[in-house]
């Protein structure tokens, strides 16, 4: 690196939702500045997948995997318990675990419009987005906030945190204004609430533990072109986010470059939310 301030040499970092697209790419971001990774998600697959990839890019690299679901505050308990058997003391927390309403398998176009949203699916994309972001600040960050140096706690939000979706983006042809999909509620009070739980971690443990939030805008993997042209077009710099742009803002916050920054929303969206 350009600066010792961003060395994580000796550092751990626990990334929530480590398997998905962003999770990786949190990951590689903190094995460029030498830090040492846990990686959890649901799937040990998807994980083990994870980490063969991020080992051909930093063969070198320590990597730990764990089955976790961030919404069973048990198993958070059990993994915290697992890493304190092993003396492998968390320095760094990255709740990015969430829930893409769009691919989930119980989603039908209907269903994501407020009149019927369905409570269950409600309950399940705050357990998860939300509330699992509060336990994991819960244990983890109690932890962080009890170790002799103190560490850090990087929630990942949204550009949609700072503003209201655009449900034109996701109109279909031929159907109903009834019918039309759209972005559900959950996720825009999922990604507000984030920013909450930000400044409230912010002044919890204020001389142990710095809290910031990074909030990526839409990340182009693969979506049809109506929609990313659709999209494009509200973006200044006319296109969307490559997966790998979000690093060198991870590395920021998480490091000692960022030392004074605590409590704020990092916006990184093409210059959208200038509008």
């Amino acid at each position: 690196m350009s600066s010792e301030k961003f060395s994580l040499k000796g550092k751990r970092a626990l990334i929530t939702g480590a398997a998905g697209l962003l999770g990786k790419e949190h990951a590689a971001a903190l094995l460029e500045c030498s830090a040492a990774i846990v990686m959890t998600d649901i799937s040990l697959p998807k994980l083990e997948i994870a980490k063969s990839e991020l080992l051909n890019e930093y063969p070198d690299a320590e990597i730990d995997l764990y089955i976790m679901d961030v919404s069973n505050e048990s198993e958070i308990k059990n993994v915290q318990n697992i890493l304190c058997s092993l003396n492998k003391e968390v320095d760094i927390l990255i709740n990015n675990a969430a829930i893409d309403p769009k691919v989930n398998k119980n989603s039908l176009i209907e269903t994501s419009r407020l009149e019927n949203f369905e409570r269950e699916e409600w309950d399940f994309q705050i357990a998860v987005g939300l509330t699992g972001a509060v336990l994991c600040c819960k244990i983890f960050g109690s932890a962080i906030a009890n170790s002799e140096y103190g560490g850090v706690i990087l929630n990942i939000a949204s550009d949609l945190s700072v503003f209201s979706p655009d449900q034109r983006l996701y109109r279909k042809e031929a159907l109903r204004d009834d019918q039309q999909p759209v972005k559900p509620v959950s996720y825009s009070v999922i990604k507000h609430g984030l920013i909450g739980l930000t400044k409230y971690m912010a002044t919890y443990w204020p001389e142990k533990v710095r809290c910031n939030a990074l909030s990526p805008g839409g990340v182009f993997n693969g979506q049809n072109d109506q929609f990313v042209e659709r999209l494009c077009n509200l973006i200044p710099m006319g296109r969307m986010a490559r997966k790998d742009e979000y690093r060198s803002a991870v590395q920021f916050l998480c490091s000692e470059a960022s030392s004074y920054m605590n409590g704020h929303n990092i916006v990184i969206d093409g210059g959208r939310s200038a509008l």
